[in-house]
This record gives structure tokens, C-alpha cells and sequence, in this order.
């Protein structure tokens, strides 16, 4: 949907690769393996004191490594191979242990001993409000989803909480800065006399034949320096000025965000 202002406030997609939300690189080197992904003796003890299978036991250590890494949980089938084949070759476990759930009981009850162990706090309510607040502030001044998203992202980690999924921060973002972009819509459009609304709206009448409006002409680029080019543009900004008060219209509302 658009406003009347031209704002769109439907759901978009942001790409992932934009934002700072943690994700695992299509290449990990040898040294980022080791540095973040090979289980200490206890970390290994610890997983195998609490598993029943090599699936599971590997399973675990993967969400353990991944969360200490991203502070969320991937899914098993987003985990690259090779990440699992070095954790699984680190603990010794046999050749062609996959990791696998019997349930998604399991898999709960996984993340449950992850959080305990690292102290993290799980509270999806509390951070897709920490999010919401974060990105309807942000959003009176930019515009741009990732941005929202990652500046989102900064006050969840801040606050210790884990990351909500990406589909769930994107959507929000999309909603919040329509909502925002709505209202600044509203605002200026309140701010506007009758005289001023269709002085505007008289901009898009067709006035020629050659199809041009007054918007043609409001949107003209400067050209090159010389006197002349210098006097024309005096003579389209006092044009331009008699449009109306633009900085009694646009009071309040953040350049970024028009």
C-alpha cells in the first residue's frame, strides 16, 4: 500500500546480508574453526553427560558453539558441513555422525541446557519489545530496514537477550517504519492549508501538449555554473517558495526520514 504522501508501508524483504544479523559465512576458515567452534574437554564431558546418542551428543555441542557464537540458535540444516564435521571430528565421535533430533522435544530441551549453562536469558516477549521500542525511535529519522534491524540488534545484545529470528526482526522493521512513515505523512498533510494541499495537488495537471506538469519543473536539476544558469535557478526557487511554507510543513520531521 502507498500513502498519500507516495510512502510505502507494505512488508518488504530485507536480504540478511545486509544487516549485521549473525549468520554463518560461506567460507569459514581453519583458524575461525578452531577459534569458535572446537569444544573444550569440559564442553565435551559436559554434552556427553547429558546425551544418549552421537546424533544428539553432536547436536548439542553444535548449538553450544553456534549460540556462544551468534547468541541465537540455528537450525541444524542451516549449520555448514564442515562445521559440523570439525566439531564431530574434535570429539572424536565415528565417521558420518549427523546431527539429528528424535523430537522437537529434543531440540527444546537442547536450547533449554544451553541457556543454563551460559546464562542467557530467554524472554521472546521481552525482546521483540526491546526491538519494537529500538526500531519505531529509529525510525523517525531513517528509513532504511537494515539499519532499523541492526540497530535493533545492538540494544538486544546490550541487554543480553538472545536474538529473535531474522523473518520476525525484517517484518517488524517493514510494519513499524510504514506506521512511522504514516504518521509523518499525516502530520504534514495536517499541517497544510487548503490553499496549500491543492496548489499541490495542482502539480500533477497536465498544463501543455506536451503531457509536462508543474512537477516537471519542480524537479528540474541545476545545471552547470554559469550567470545565467545562476539566475534561472533563483527565478525556480522563488517559484519554488511560492508552493508554500516547506519548513513549517516539514517541522519536526528528520531529513533522513522525508
Amino acid at each position: 500500500m502507498v500513502t498519500a504522501c507516495g510512502t510505502w508501508v507494505g512488508w518488504d524483504v530485507t536480504s540478511i546480508e545486509r544487516t549485521a544479523y549473525p549468520r554463518f559465512k560461506r567460507l569459514i576458515t581453519a583458524r575461525e574453526l578452531h577459534l569458535f567452534f572446537s569444544p573444550s574437554r569440559e564442553e565435551a564431558e559436559w554434552a556427553a553427560g547429558r546425551t544418549q546418542s552421537a546424533e544428539h551428543r553432536l547436536a548439542l555441542l553444535l548449538m553450544l558453539k553456534s549460540y556462544q557464537r551468534m547468541g541465537c540458535f540455528p537450525k541444524l540444516a542451516e549449520i555448514p558441513n564442515m562445521v559440523a564435521d570439525f566439531v564431530r571430528r574434535a570429539v572424536e565421535l565415528p565417521d558420518g555422525t549427523l546431527p539429528e533430533y528424535a523430537s522437537q522435544r529434543s531440540a527444546e530441551q537442547h536450547r533449554a541446557l544451553v541457556r543454563k549453562r551460559l546464562g542467557a536469558k530467554y524472554d521472546a516477549a521481552g525482546a521483540r519489545a526491546v526491538a519494537a521500542e529500538t526500531i519505531r525511535a529509529e525510525a523517525e529519522a531513517k528509513n532504511n530496514p537494515a539499519d532499523l534491524i541492526n540497530t535493533a540488534l545492538e540494544k538486544l545484545v546490550e541487554a543480553g537477550l538472545e536474538l529473535p529470528a531474522f523473518s520476525t526482526l525484517d517484518a517488524m522493521a517493514s510494519a513499524l517504519r510504514g506506521e512511522v512513515n504514516a504518521a509523518i505523512c499525516v502530520g504534514i498533510h495536517d499541517r497544510l492549508s487548503e490553499v496549500h494541499r491543492a496548489r499541490l495537488l495542482g502539480l500533477l495537471d497536465v498544463l501543455g501538449l506536451d503531457g509536462k506538469t508543474p512537477f516537471n519543473r519542480l524537479k528540474q536539476p541545476a545545471q552547470r555554473a554559469t550567470w545565467s544558469h545562476f539566475k534561472n535557478l533563483a527565478t525556480h526557487l522563488e517559484w519554488v517558495d511560492g508552493l508554500g511554507d516547506s519548513a513549517l510543513w516539514l517541522e519536526g520531521v528528520a531529513s533522513e526520514g522525508v
